[in-house]
């Protein structure tokens, strides 16, 4: 993303477009209902926020958002889906609250042992 931004990756992803056009959609209508002296409209509106923040947790954790710190610069389009989102990120609170990301290591069963004898 060359321009006025440089090099660095915004975090352009369609599930952050999605939730901050929902969020604003939300805010300007609880807004517009606050002016209006309608209490309903407002927590409405307020609704639609947090409907906006479950919305993009969920195309976060379907693979369309993106992980934690810079991608690539090949990666950095907007519409590019991220294909570790599955197995989650490990730096990501979204993904830990989904059950994702940090895993506990598997550990290997450990040999059996045989019984340790004295030679005579």
């Amino acid at each position: 993303m060359s321009g006025i931004h440089g090099d660095h990756d915004l975090g352009h992803t369609v599930a952050g477009w999605t939730g901050a056009c929902l969020a604003l959609v939300g805010f300007t209508f609880s807004g517009a209902a606050m002016v209006a002296a309608w209490p309903l409209g407002f927590w409405l509106g307020l609704g639609v926020v947090a409907l906006a923040a479950v919305v993009t947790w969920a195309l976060h954790l379907s693979g369309w958002g993106k992980p934690t710190g810079p991608r690539q610069p090949v990666e950095q389009h907007w519409r590019t889906r991220d294909r570790a989102a599955a197995q989650g990120h490990p730096d990501c609170v979204g993904c830990r609250a989904a059950g994702r990301g940090r895993r506990r290591p598997q550990h290997a069963a450990e040999p059996r042992r045989e019984p340790v004898t004295e030679a005579a």
